[in-house]
């Protein structure tokens, strides 16, 4: 009975189970868009019975991206796993830019908010709380990744030298993202160069080899054992099932987790920032703590980096456009100074967090300053917003947003000059990697230069 149990297909039915009293919630009131608490539900039960189904719909997620991975490069199955995970943003996003083609002035406003927020969350938690989680779990459990180093805060979690390739387009992409308020909001040459920079990206990985991954266990071991047309639409249904979950499942979760933030004094702009942001990147973060808690946390954080690159890509790029169809001309997103300190400061943060992974590691005390600097920033403003009152409150806001940014860009420009050696190993290997899939170089070239 035991052993009947512990069978793959077990986790998977109590998995799907719990999507189901989201999906009988979703279909009673007739779709998308229809579930909203407060209105037709009640907010703490949104929470619930959505939360819930995000849960499942993550562990699927992650499943189907492991099982991919015997058929196509790791690197897009992670890929494919972080569009999926931070779909709900790019559906929160979209509709403030379509609101502002509309007319409605304040949305384009509330768009660079949600895409800033969610930005600033997933490295200031993300990256640095699933690196703290992994240097916190692998004391008792070995993990490959993590070194344990003397001295004090000194352990870190070493990345895959592979990841170069990631690092480098998220740095070009980081280094445009500051020339973006230039333009007067965000605009068609703005969606040219982010969207055709992650099209590249996507070019290279998919041009790359098939290579070995660490062997698997439980659920995606047992669906990769399937012959390969099974297996493929496994993982089709996988990715499209629960997908659809967390697009359809996001946005009442966090309309609901707003409802309650108002009930307790939560000022609304504030939550459209980070709260609405926090939920939307739940899916992403529960997908990765899994990864690390399977000794993965090599793909986890490779998950991570590629979520920040399409978000900082693909999200920004694809706002000009749904504004433009909406505002039926072609024209540029528009948003005030406030947006712009917040998107200079979203670029500061990034270019410090790739400072960091410039050496292909990420120690204790890295981790502390990412979640330190982001948690006193996000605190600071908090305390303004409840202290305060315009104008006052938004030139106080934005001398906090310009002073971190300097800081970032501070800590940034330290650590590249620290650190200019990898930085040129960085380089290296990612021209060596772009080349072999261009057909300019050879796979056996990048195994002697990564050996």
């Amino acid at each position: 009975m035991s052993s009947r149990l512990r069978h793959p297909l077990v986790a998977v039915i109590v998995t799907l189970l719990l999507t189901v009293p989201w999906i009988g919630t979703f279909l009673s009131y007739g779709g998308y868009g229809t579930v909203h608490p407060s209105e037709n539900i009640a907010a703490g039960i949104a929470v619930l019975v959505a939360g819930t189904a995000i849960l499942g719909a993550a562990f699927l997620l992650a499943w189907a991206a492991e099982t991919a991975e015997k058929d196509v490069p790791q690197a897009f199955a992670i890929a494919v796993l972080a569009v999926l995970a931070v779909a709900p943003e790019y559906a929160v996003d979209a509709l403030y830019a379509w609101q502002a083609g509309a007319g409605s002035g304040e949305a384009g406003n509330l768009a660079v908010a949600n895409m800033t927020g969610a930005n600033r969350i997933l490295i200031g938690l993300g990256w640095s709380g699933i690196a703290l989680f992994s240097i916190y779990r692998a004391k008792r459990t070995a993990d490959p990744a993590v070194e344990h180093r003397s001295g004090v805060l000194a352990d870190a979690v070493t990345l895959d030298r592979a990841i170069s390739l990631e690092i480098v387009f998220l740095l070009v992409a980081t280094a445009f993202a500051f020339l973006v308020p230039l333009g007067g909001g965000i605009g068609m040459v703005d969606t040219l160069v982010l969207v055709g920079l992650y099209l590249i990206y996507l070019l290279v990985i998919i041009r790359s080899d098939v290579e070995e991954t660490e062997e698997h266990v439980g659920v995606p071991a047992y669906f990769q054992g399937f012959p390969k047309i099974p297996r493929v639409a496994v993982v089709l249904f996988g990715f499209a099932f629960s997908g659809a979950i967390i697009f359809t499942a996001v946005h009442p979760f966090a309309e609901g987790l707003e409802q309650m933030g108002l009930q307790y004094g939560v000022p609304e702009f504030f939550m459209i920032q980070w709260l609405a942001p926090l939920a939307s990147e739940s899916p992403e973060l529960i997908v990765v703590a899994y990864l690390v808690n399977k000794a993965r946390t090599t793909a986890g954080f490779n998950a991570l980096i590629s979520s920040k690159l399409n978000q900082w890509t693909l999200l920004i790029g694809t706002l000009a456009v749904v504004y433009s169809i909406s505002a039926g001309h072609v024209g540029t997103l528009p948003f005030d100074s406030k947006q712009v300190a917040e998107i200079w400061i979203t670029a500061a943060q990034s270019f410090f967090a790739i400072a960091i992974l410039t050496n292909f590691e990420i120690s204790t005390r890295e981790a502390l300053a990412l979640l330190g600097l982001f948690g006193t920033q996000v605190l600071a403003e908090f305390y303004v917003i409840r202290t305060y009152s315009e104008p006052v409150v938004t030139d106080l806001s934005m001398s906090v947003l310009y002073g971190y940014t300097a800081v970032y860009v501070l800590l940034g420009l330290a650590l590249f000059l620290r650190r200019r050696d990898s930085v040129r190993e960085l380089l290296e290997r990612t021209a060596l990697t772009t080349r072999a899939a261009i057909g300019l170089g050879t796979a056996q070239a990048q195994r002697e230069h990564a050996d």
